[in-house]
């Protein structure tokens, strides 16, 4: 395994892990370090993540808990992941154009990272921010009530 944290996870890793009485707890907040460091959960930071919270953590019960959250990338992902929600209220409200725009104007599909490495696109379930669809995540900026104008203006300013 050579996977290690940082020296900045490795330190908020020992801020946060007495703070959570059930180890259980540990899981996310350790996917998230490894995410933060690395840019996504693979395997090899999974087996990490179990490894340093000790037992009864297994690498079978971290990789449920990363594999069934979308917060966390499984492969790498561009500079900038926009994050597009595909749930029903930002449907209605015309995401699918939203991602359609995004996908032309970068040259790419859905799921798919620029030849540069500076953009990825992906489909997410709900993002929490229904009541301003359609609405985009990139990386960890929200951007709501989007017009493909918008779209345009966020893009453009990341370039």
């Amino acid at each position: 395994m050579s996977y290690v944290f940082s020296e900045t996870a490795e330190a908020r890793f020992q801020k946060i892990k007495d703070i959570f009485p059930d180890k259980r707890s540990l899981i996310l907040p350790a996917l998230y370090l490894v995410q933060r460091d690395k840019g996504f959960v693979d395997q090899e930071s999974m087996e990490y993540v179990a490894e340093r919270i000790g037992e009864p953590i297994s690498l079978a019960h971290v990789y449920g808990v990363a594999t069934f959250y979308t917060m966390y990338n499984k492969k790498p992902v561009g500079k900038y992941h926009i994050q597009i929600c595909e749930n029903i209220s930002c449907y209605i409200m015309g995401n699918d154009d939203v991602m359609h725009h995004v996908c032309k104007k970068l040259g790419i599909e859905k799921g798919e990272t620029t030849k540069d490495k500076k953009f990825t696109v992906s489909g997410v379930q709900c993002l929490g921010a229904c009541g301003y669809a359609p609405m985009m995540q990139i990386n960890e900026t929200y951007y709501e009530h989007l017009t493909l104008e918008k779209v345009d203006e966020i893009l453009n300013g990341l370039e």
